[in-house]
């Protein structure tokens, strides 16, 4: 035996990858241009979200704010307003069951806060209108002694 090492040579050609032709449609062609950046949305979330069913202001039906509009006045206390949540419960003062109200129903320049008395219409929630959401929500007569923000975010004493 030799002490020289001999090379292997292989049977088959090499080919240089870039030379094959490749159809349209595989993966390898499909590339994305790399002088445009595509814009991403901030959520991480955003393909798993679902659409809220409460009708809002922004999706709320003609119709149905109308009926809303012509219905009664309503009085009630805020029982909880939680402003980064977007929405709250008024307990009326006839008695019943807590009453849903979105941030977007709120009119006036603050933040309702617990225990400030507050007038309301009701508009029915969908799919079967059993349940009620107050809409035109406006604060009557602000809690003593406590703080109320804005929706600015000034923040005033009672």
């Amino acid at each position: 035996m030799s002490s020289e090492a001999t090379p292997i040579q292989e049977s088959r050609p090499v080919t240089s990858p870039l030379s094959t032709p490749k159809s349209p449609t595989s993966p390898e062609s499909l590339h994305l241009p790399t002088n445009k950046l595509r814009e991403r949305s901030p959520s991480p979330m955003r393909d798993f979200l679902i659409p809220s069913p409460l009708p809002t202001r922004r999706n709320r039906t003609f119709s149905a704010s109308a009926r809303a509009s012509e219905g009664p006045v309503f009085s009630g206390v805020c029982k909880y307003f939680s402003r980064s949540k977007g929405h709250g419960f008024i307990t009326p003062s006839d008695g019943g069951s807590d009453i849903f109200v979105h941030i977007s129903d709120i009119e006036g320049e603050y933040v309702p806060v617990e225990g400030d008395e507050v007038t309301y219409k009701v508009c029915a929630l969908p799919p079967k209108h059993e349940k009620v959401q107050a809409v035109e929500v406006n604060i009557t007569h602000l809690k003593p002694g406590t703080k109320h923000e804005t929706w600015g975010g000034q923040f005033i004493s009672t």
